[in-house]
């Protein structure tokens, strides 16, 4: 595939089978969701084609939220299989004219036949039983999308998307905007799913748990490897380590592969997977793995003074938006140490408490105190307010948050070249920053301000797999506090000690603990069912 400017890709040649999950993993602008519109037919590729078996039906991930607003949720479901929903709105309009025909009785029977094979009779109790998987319930089916909230909208696609079991599934970044408990659904679906699955995605946990394949674009190829994100991360690794052991005996390199590839084949993640996952993984050579172009930004945060005894107190905190209540009688304690993550079935009820106790909302209700001895650095979900200015370009605007030692050229050009901004990127300016780096700018900022407190807001959207990895790795190493929002399991994982789940009528608060203890605790479970 190749722009106007560069080349994507070339000489790209895969084949894809049925029961296997691929991930598309590369750095942000290497042309993954390209790959899947090329796939799909969306794109036409520069050379070469696209093929498929005879009869196999292809369906995917639509990312336009707005596209279906005239429709209700169970017509919008129906519309993922296309032909079917084709036939069922000729025959019932076939039916509802007043002046039926022979003719029109012929093709009648034949569209009938064509229902029936494609299992048509079923077709909307099977729609309604996935949108209920979702949660979404019944009440819902008939309401137009437009009158949905933006997560319901997006389990709604994504219900379009599998529905009918389609033979070839194409999924862009289809954990983004869904709570946990769709996620895990979501990911026992595909784990068990015997057709062909392609997959964008940022979420380590999930690439971890649904992909037996990855396909990785670098060095403008795409190469498939077999294993999940996690092995073919580690793999690459090795690779390098290997390519760096000139001197090395081959028989010691491959022992090392054989013992790497031994340890992963016993932990294969899931069970349905494991047997085929193993004999593939014992076939591999020192020549399958390879080293990855990738770089990673370095991120540290070093809080410049200690906290004190008390980090953040909030109670009775109230807050109603557009005549919704979102936050109603909210009580919890921070000590210092906690790396607290707010969780949510709502991502605006989450970040609408972060904005709260970060200052940037005040609330009707209630009072927000912190300890006298907290400094405190903000990042928030949205933004482009933050980079609206077209007077500066990035040198100039992390300037402006540098200590007068700090804001010579030369130590804020290394200070960002540290952050993946090489060279004349420094000059480029702020107002036309993609997403990804506007994080990496606003991240660098945050690191100036060495705050001993930290409060982020979904602070890994935008990012690619290299940046969420560094930044995962900074906030475990960080020795102050800190709160944050996340769709992210490995992020919230591996970072958060205290968990603070918010619905519409309260808090779950729950101290000392990880993610998957707080989200496997019956008990947990069943107090998180009184708050919505």
């Amino acid at each position: 595939m190749t722009f106007s400017d560069r080349k994507l890709y070339d000489d790209v040649n895969l084949k894809f089978t049925p029961g296997n999950c691929y991930g598309i993993i590369g750095a942000n602008g290497a042309g993954k969701s390209t790959f899947l519109k090329i796939i799909e037919g969306k794109l036409a590729p520069t050379t070469g084609n696209v093929s498929m078996g005879p009869n196999e039906r292809m369906s995917s991930l639509k990312q336009d939220h707005f596209a279906f607003d005239d429709q209700t949720v169970m017509n919008t479901v129906l519309q993922g299989y296309d032909h079917l929903y084709e036939v069922m709105t000729e025959k019932d309009a076939l039916y509802a004219k007043p002046d039926f025909s022979d003719a029109d009785g012929i093709r009648a029977a034949e569209l009938e036949g064509e229902f029936a094979e494609m299992d048509g009779w079923n077709a909307e109790s099977d729609a309604s039983q996935l949108l209920q998987s979702m949660g979404i319930g019944e009440d819902l089916h008939q309401s137009l999308m437009k009158d949905l909230a933006e997560n319901d909208k997006i389990k709604v696609l994504l219900a379009q998307a599998l529905f009918g079991k389609p033979d070839i599934l194409l999924l862009d970044e289809p954990t983004n905007g869904l709570d946990p408990q769709t996620i895990s659904w979501l990911e026992d679906f595909l784990a068990g799913y015997e057709n062909t699955v392609l997959v964008v995605s940022h979420d380590r946990h999930f690439l971890n748990a649904v992909c037996t394949h990855m396909c990785d674009v670098d060095f403008g190829k795409i190469e498939l490897f077999v294993g999940n994100y996690d092995f073919w991360m580690q793999s690459s690794e090795l690779a390098l380590k290997l390519k760096s052991q000139a001197n090395a005996k081959k028989e010691e390199q491959i022992k090392q592969l054989q013992e790497f590839i031994a340890r992963f084949s016993a932990n294969a993640s899931k069970s349905k997977q494991a047997t085929s996952r193993k004999k593939q993984l014992d076939k591999i050579t020192l020549d399958d793995i390879k080293p990855s172009s990738r770089k990673y930004p370095f991120i540290k945060f070093t809080p410049e003074r200690e906290l004190g005894n008390d980090l953040l107190r909030v109670e009775n905190v109230s807050k109603t938006i557009e005549g919704v209540k979102v936050l109603n009688n909210v009580s919890f304690i921070l000590r210092p140490g906690d790396k607290t993550a707010f969780i949510s079935r709502s991502d605006v009820t989450a970040s609408i408490l972060m904005q709260i106790i970060a200052g940037a909302m005040e609330p009707d209700e209630g009072t927000i105190t912190w300890g006298v001895t907290t400094n405190r650095a903000y990042m928030p979900k949205d933004l482009n307010p933050e980079f609206d200015d077209d007077r500066l370009n990035i040198l100039e605007w992390l300037r402006q948050f540098a200590a007068k030692e700090e804001s010579d050229n030369t130590f804020l050009r290394g200070f960002l070249g540290q952050m993946l901004f090489r060279g004349d990127d420094v000059l480029k300016q702020v107002n036309v920053l993609s997403g990804g780096e506007k994080v990496r700018s606003y991240l660098s900022k945050m690191m100036l301000s060495k705050a001993n407190v930290l409060l982020l807001d979904d602070p890994t959207n935008h990012l690619d797999l290299e940046s969420i990895t560094s930044l995962n790795d900074a906030l475990i190493d960080f020795k102050g506090s800190m709160v944050f929002t996340s769709h992210d399991h490995q992020f919230i994982q591996t970072i958060a000690n205290h968990i603070v789940e918010v619905g519409p009528k309260g808090v779950v608060d729950r101290a000392d603990t990880t993610y998957d203890e707080f989200t496997n605790h019956q008990a947990v479970q069943d107090q998180i069912a009184t708050i919505y």
